[in-house]
């Protein structure tokens, strides 16, 4: 099947299929991409004569056509206008013209099939599946950070080998490797080792060099294709980079700068994903969760007979002042109870938001519908939800089915008595992807710009949540146990000490009572030895997601939120604080933790630690020029600068605090810098906070511990009174 495609500028498209006898290319001439207009409402009804008349000699639209489409999933089939454009690539510009030429007397117009990927427009307009038939060979090229600025590269690492020299070696090195596997995808550390290779072999005069599978000599041949520039986003509050995009013919290009699901998953669950979003390998690779959900959602539309906004113009409907503070609640949130806690179970329901999206019918589509106007059926909010199965169940209920069978044969795999580590691999990473394709489906609902998102079912299933999570709480507070936390989708209990042992109730017993009466499965999740909830910083109450615990029956710990699970965090101040945890879990005791961190605090100045792993990694939120203060992140900047390094918006920046008084750029190392010193007094702050969050569950923060550290106790009462 086809795993990649190429755009020429003629018109021809390529389609390259990977096969156990090499690559195969198809010649496609004769594709003309569409794109639809229609009336933003059902009573408009718009002059397409007019429209047609004007696109009837234009250079970029190869024909128009009356045909009938559903607008939305609530519209029944409707005349719109169908263009057909001569390349993929214009398919914007025309529809831009046509917004700019439907003055009123042609009427309220809506555009429709816009803005799709090329690729993945490619596969929905031809009905081809992009999911390759055999297994892809690959390549990795990837250059160190000093070296990605600048025309040319001195070294250059081809999968496992680094190569360094001259222009001509590094490029030769690369050309003997790609023909000697011939990859289907090429692994680039970043995208720009594409333009900067051919640079290079311009520069040298090599006119031989390729990358790609379309030779040059064919008079008809690329090089290679710059698909976007990089640009800088913001996204709920975190600025985000987004490098720019290139293709080669005949190969796929996954640049880890700009990979989610490569990252977070593997090739096969990237693989898995464009099985079922038809979004070929190369677009997926830097898609967004939310972009490959929609292309989900985009298939579905298409076998419905529905077309895909350009523009979201939803409103929300209107709804009274008390409906309207009850939906704003958001999600399920039981305080947890500050403390290190023994005993402690944590139950989760299994997908919970896409499982209450599919068993309460919960879809843009039947959300409020006019048919059942007088119904409720959306727990403390005047929803009512149309008997008719809504469109994003379709959607979800394959992917929670797939999930589902992939754990079981997780599960499965690991029984046995010689597990498969490849194959384990490949169904981690298929259940990974899927895993973020469900948790993202909630919030995508919320999403201003979401194709098909609907305010109204996010609110919705924040309802039903909270009623699922309330009678989950009452079922297991009536059963013996006691809530300690709950958020979400999780609740943890521990023995009420108020309830004999005999009139307590087995945990999985009431757990299947609870998925029988919700109809969702709770699962038992982890037994912990004991679990420590920590306080805000300078507050009683607790952090909500900040918490630790040794899972019982292993030598493992559960971390989330604490400063080993912060990517900012230095190397040696986790292992710092993995092993104080391991000591407040051998001895429950502060001042063993803090005699642990004396140690160490005495290593770092010593100088005993190595600088490698002291480097702190942080992400830009904005132009150096746009800082106010002198920040160490400003230091950083200010040296990438003068090294001749650009660092963009959303991109991170590694670097050594070397003195920490300073507010130049001689404060900080870069990571790549030959680096001799440190600041100690800096990093032994850090190593506090973090000892501050393993014992502040116990009442210790960072002022009892430097206290400790002063050997300056507080006098206990059995040193006045003789008694212990």
């Amino acid at each position: 099947m086809v795993f990649t495609i190429d755009f020429l500028d003629d018109g021809r498209v390529l389609e390259w299929e990977a096969t156990s006898d090499g690559p195969v290319v198809n010649e496609r001439t004769g594709y003309t991409p569409r794109l639809y207009i229609g009336p933003r409402t059902p009573d408009e009804n718009p002059d397409f004569d007019a429209l047609e008349a004007v696109f009837a000699d234009h250079p970029d639209v190869a024909g128009t056509e009356r045909v009938s489409r559903r607008p939305g999933f609530r519209r029944e089939p409707e005349s719109v206008l169908a263009i057909d454009v001569v390349h993929v690539d214009r398919v914007t510009s025309v529809a831009r013209q046509a917004q700019q030429v439907a003055t009123e007397p042609v009427g309220d117009l809506a555009f429709f099939n816009v803005d799709l990927s090329r690729e993945f427009r490619y596969c929905l307009e031809t009905d081809t599946d992009p999911t390759p038939g055999d297994a892809l060979s690959t390549l990795e090229l990837a250059v160190p950070l000093p070296e990605t600025t600048g025309d040319a590269y001195r070294e250059l690492t081809v999968d496992d080998e680094t190569v360094s020299g001259s222009p001509e070696r590094v490029l030769g090195a690369v050309q003997s490797a790609l023909e000697a596997t011939d990859p289907d995808v090429l692994v680039c550390s970043t995208a720009e080792i594409v333009p900067t290779l051919y640079r290079m072999a311009e520069a040298a005069g090599l006119e031989t060099f390729t990358l790609g599978r379309w030779p040059a000599e064919r008079g008809d041949g690329i090089s290679y294709q710059q698909l976007a520039g990089n640009s800088t986003y913001a996204s709920y509050g975190q600025v985000g980079h987004s490098p720019a995009r290139y293709n080669v013919p005949g190969r796929a290009i996954i640049d880890e700068s700009n990979t989610f699901f490569y990252h977070e998953t593997n090739l096969e669950g990237v693989l898995d994903l464009v099985s079922r979003s038809r979004k070929p390998l190369q677009e997926l690779a830097w898609a967004s969760i939310g972009n490959v959900l929609t292309a989900i959602q985009i298939r579905e539309a298409h076998d419905r007979n529905v077309l895909v906004p350009w523009h979201s113009w939803r409103h929300e409907l209107p709804k009274s002042m008390a409906t309207l503070h009850e939906a704003d609640r958001g999600g399920f949130i039981f305080a947890p109870a500050v403390g290190l806690h023994e005993n402690v179970h944590e139950l989760d329901f299994s997908s919970l938001y896409p499982n209450i999206i599919c068993t309460r019918n919960v879809s843009p589509d039947v959300i409020r519908c006019t048919c059942h106007r007088e119904r409720s059926d959306v727990p403390g909010l005047e929803y009512a939800i149309c008997d008719e199965r809504g469109y994003l169940v379709d959607v979800l209920q394959p992917l929670i089915d797939a999930r589902d069978d992939i754990k079981v044969a997780i599960g499965r795999e690991r029984e046995r008595e010689e597990p498969d580590p490849d194959r384990l691999e490949a169904l981690e990473g298929r259940s990974s992807a899927l895993k973020w394709i469900l948790v993202a489906c909630f919030g995508y609902q919320g999403f201003n710009n979401a194709k098909f998102g609907r305010i109204e079912c996010h609110e919705a299933i924040n309802a039903f949540a909270r009623e699922i999570l309330l009678e989950a709480k009452t079922t297991l507070e009536a059963g013996g146990w006691r809530v300690v936390h709950g958020i979400v989708d999780s609740i943890w209990v521990t023995p009420d000490p108020d309830i004999d042992e005999p009139e307590r109730r087995d945990l999985e017993t009431l757990a299947s009572e609870i998925t029988e009466s919700v109809g969702i499965r709770l699962e038992y999740e982890a037994h912990y030895d004991w679990v420590a909830f920590v306080p805000q910083r300078g507050r009683e109450t607790g952090a909500l997601t900040k918490y630790f615990g040794s899972i019982a029956g292993t030598d493992e710990y559960k971390l989330r939120g604490i400063e080993a699970r912060q990517r900012s965090t230095p190397p040696f101040v986790e292992t710092v604080q993995r092993e104080c945890l391991a000591v407040l879990d051998e001895t429950r005791s502060p001042e063993a933790v803090v005699d642990r961190l004396e140690r160490e605090i005495g290593r770092l100045y010593a100088g005993r630690v190595d600088a490698s792993q002291l480097v702190e990694r942080n992400r830009v939120s904005k132009p150096l020029e746009n800082y106010t203060q002198s920040t160490r992140n400003v230091a950083a900047l200010e040296r990438a600068r003068e090294q001749g390094l650009t660092v963009h918006p959303g991109q991170d920046i590694e670097y050594v605090v070397v003195d920490d008084d300073k507010a130049t750029r001689e404060r900080v190392a870069l990571a790549h810098e030959p680096i001799e010193r440190y600041d100690p007094a800096y990093y032994e702050t850090r190593l506090i906070r973090a000892v501050e969050s393993l014992l502040s569950p116990l009442g210790w923060d960072r002022t009892a511990i430097r206290r400790e550290l002063e050997g300056a106790r507080e006098p206990k009462l059995s040193a006045y009174t003789g008694l212990e």
